[in-house]
C-alpha cells in the first residue's frame, strides 16, 4: 500500500507538530461518504472537517486521490446542562453521510446528547444590481431610485458552506454512542448506553424509543448498549451490542418497542481463557454490517469476529488483532486503556477487514487467503508515495531486527478509527491528531 498525498497539502491544523496539538484537535470519528468522493473527520473540539477527492488532471495521471480540505465547520460548542450540573462536551462521536440526492451533501454529525443535521453546499455566483440595496448591502433612500435595474449573477471564488438543516436535542439520557441511516432514508436511529431512538429526518422535537433496556431499579444493571446499526437493505432490521460482549438483532415489524430480540449472538466462553479482566474484554466496541447485509463484524478489546446472521452460537472467523497484550492486561487495566473503544470496518467487496492498535499500527486481515498484515501510521514513515512495511511485534526471547518488543510498545498512540474507501483500496487512519490516507500502490 502507498500513502498518495502530500502531507503539506493537508490543512496546517490537522497535521500540527506533536508539540502544538492540543486535546481539541484529537480527531473522533472518520467517514466516507458513499461514493468516496469525501472524507469527514470530527474532532474532539467539535470541529468537522472534510475533504474533497482531487479530480484526475491529463498530464499528471497518478495524482488522482489526494484528498484536500473541502469545508471546515464547527459543528457542536461545549455546553452545560443546568438541571444536572453537567458538562456537555464538544466533542464528535459519531458522523454519518447521507446518500447525495441533489448538488448538496448532508451529513449527520453527534456529541454526547445532541444530533445535528448539516447541508454542505457550493456557491460560485453572487447576484449583484439590486434596486432597494447599494453594492455593499445597505439599504438605499427610496426617494433616490429613479431607475429599475435587473439583477444579474455575476462568477465569484468558489464558497463552500455548511448550515445546519435540522437539531435533534433532548432525547437521551446518557451518552450516545452510535448514529445510523436506515435505508429507507427517511429515518434514522441514535443510541446511548439503555435507550436507542429512532428519529424521522422531518421531525426534531420527537423521536420514537425502540429499544430501553434500563431495569426498574439501577443497581439491577448488568449491562449496557455499546453500539448500534440498521441492517443496510431491510429497512426494519437493526442490531445492536453489548458490554457483555453479546450481539441483539431486532425486528421493528414485530412489536414498537423491540426490547425481545429475533436473533442473539453469543459465543460460549473458553474456561480456560477465564481471569478477573475477561468481563472488560469481551465488551464489544463496535459493530458492523458487511455490505451484504448477510454477515456482522464485531470489535472487542482483542479480537475481531465475524458472525453469519444464520448462526447465533458462534461467530464463523475470530481474528487475533493483538494478542500479545494478553499478558499485559493488568497494567492496561491500571493505565485505562483496556476501556479504549476501537473501531471496526469492510473494505468496498467485504473481503478485507481492518481495525486499529496500539503504537499507531492498524491491521489487516484477508477473510479469502486468511492473512494478515500489520502496518503503522507515523510520521517517519509516511512520506508521499512511501511503501508501508510489515510490522511485527516479537513477545520474549530473541527479537529480531525489524521486530518491536511488546514492553517498547506506546499505548498513548492509539487507532480507534479508521475508514475505507466505499469501492477503492483506499483507506483513513486517524492517530491521534493526525490523518492518513493510503492507498493502493497503483503501477
Amino acid at each position: 500500500m502507498e500513502e498518495d498525498i502530500d502531507t503539506r497539502k493537508i490543512n496546517n491544523s490537522f497535521l500540527r507538530d506533536h508539540s502544538y496539538a492540543t486535546e481539541a484537535d484529537i480527531i473522533s470519528t472518520v467517514e466516507f461518504n458513499h461514493t468516496g468522493e469525501l472524507l469527514a473527520t470530527g474532532d474532539k473540539g467539535g470541529r468537522v472537517v472534510i475533504f474533497q477527492r482531487e479530480q484526475e488532471s491529463k498530464n499528471q495521471p497518478h495524482r488522482r486521490g489526494e484528498y484536500n480540505v473541502y469545508s471546515t465547520f464547527q459543528s457542536h460548542e461545549p455546553e452545560f446542562d443546568y438541571l444536572k450540573s453537567l458538562e456537555i462536551e464538544e466533542k464528535i462521536n459519531k458522523i454519518r453521510w447521507l446518500p447525495q440526492q441533489n448538488a448538496a451533501y448532508f451529513l449527520l454529525s453527534t456529541n454526547d446528547k445532541t444530533v445535528k443535521l448539516w447541508k454542505v453546499s457550493e456557491r460560485d455566483k453572487r447576484p449583484e444590481g439590486y434596486n432597494l440595496k447599494d453594492e455593499d448591502g445597505r439599504l438605499r433612500d427610496p426617494s433616490t431610485i429613479t431607475t429599475l435595474r435587473v439583477p444579474v449573477l455575476r462568477p465569484m471564488d468558489l464558497m463552500v458552506e455548511a448550515t445546519p438543516r435540522r437539531v435533534f436535542a433532548n432525547a437521551h439520557t446518557y451518552h450516545i454512542n452510535s448514529i445510523s441511516v436506515n435505508s429507507d432514508y427517511e429515518t434514522y436511529m441514535s443510541a446511548d448506553d439503555l435507550r436507542i431512538n429512532l428519529w424521522n429526518f422531518e421531525i426534531t422535537n420527537q423521536s420514537f424509543n425502540i429499544v430501553d433496556i434500563k431495569p426498574a431499579n439501577m443497581e439491577e444493571l448488568t449491562e449496557v448498549i455499546t453500539a448500534a446499526e440498521f441492517h443496510p437493505h431491510h429497512c426494519n432490521t437493526f442490531v445492536y451490542s453489548s458490554s457483555k460482549g453479546t450481539i441483539r438483532l431486532c425486528d421493528m415489524r414485530m412489536s414498537a418497542l423491540c426490547d425481545r430480540h429475533s436473533k442473539f449472538f453469543e459465543e460460549p466462553e473458553d474456561p480456560s481463557n477465564r481471569s478477573f479482566f475477561s468481563e472488560i474484554i469481551s465488551s464489544i466496541s463496535d459493530v458492523k454490517f458487511s455490505h451484504t447485509g448477510r454477515y456482522i463484524m464485531t470489535r472487542d478489546y482483542l479480537t475481531v469476529k465475524v458472525w453469519d446472521l444464520n448462526m447465533e452460537n458462534r461467530p464463523i472467523e475470530t481474528y487475533q488483532v493483538h494478542d500479545y497484550l494478553r499478558s499485559k492486561l493488568c497494567s492496561l487495566y491500571e493505565n485505562d486503556c483496556i476501556f479504549d473503544k476501537f473501531e471496526c470496518v469492510w473494505n468496498g467487496s467485504d473481503s478485507v477487514i481492518m481495525t486499529g492498535s496500539y503504537n499507531n499500527f492498524f491491521r489487516m486481515f484477508d477473510r479469502n487467503t486468511k492473512r494478515d498484515v500489520t502496518l503503522e501510521a507515523s510520521r517517519e514513515n509516511s512520506k508521499p508515495r512511501a511503501i508501508l512495511k510489515p510490522r511485527k511485534v516479537c513477545v520474549g526471547g530473541k527479537r529480531r531486527k525489524d521486530e518491536i518488543s511488546v514492553d517498547s510498545l506506546d499505548f498513548s498512540k492509539k487507532i480507534l478509527h479508521t475508514a475505507w474507501h466505499p469501492s477503492e483500496n483506499i483507506i483513513a487512519v486517524a492517530a491521534t491528531n493526525n490523518l492518513y490516507i493510503f492507498q493502493d500502490k497503483v503501477n
